[in-house]
């Protein structure tokens, strides 16, 4: 007797999974020269901007200024991006606050202060989505 199920399990196994989505991320603006970009995405407002509350952190070699984001679940998430000029691993902050390197949020919003989650929030549906963030130096 011929059981189908020994047959689709496999097959349903490779097929990708309804629920990823792709959040491509292009980095505008960037100064040439330099060290790395640095790029921190967050997928809830607690700790946002702080880079070690991240749920993601990539690093793209100087030149590189685009990078997609696969895997992630349809939801809303914010991006954040800094161009390590010197090369630290850190953005540099006068007095711990103002970005003294490139830097940039998803939907570009004009902050003034520490920058809000629901300022650079994108929704990002199970069809993927593309986000631009324009460095500010």
């Amino acid at each position: 007797m011929f059981n189908a199920c020994y047959f689709a399990l496999p097959l349903m196994l490779c097929l990708p999974s309804a629920e990823a989505a792709t959040l491509t991320v292009t980095l505008d603006g960037v100064k040439p020269g330099g060290g790395p970009l640095t790029v921190l995405l967050f997928d809830h407002a607690e700790g946002f901007p702080k880079e070690s509350l991240a749920s993601q952190r990539h690093v793209l070699p100087a030149g590189q200024q685009s990078l997609a984001l696969d895997g992630l679940k349809p939801g809303r998430y914010a991006v954040m991006a800094y161009h390590d000029e010197d090369g630290n691993g850190e953005l540099n902050r006068l007095f711990g606050m103002i970005p003294q390197e490139g830097w940039g949020l998803s939907n570009n919003p004009k902050v003034s202060g520490k920058p809000a989650f629901e300022d650079a929030a994108v929704t990002l549906p199970e069809s993927g989505a593309a986000v631009t963030l324009h460095l500010t130096y």
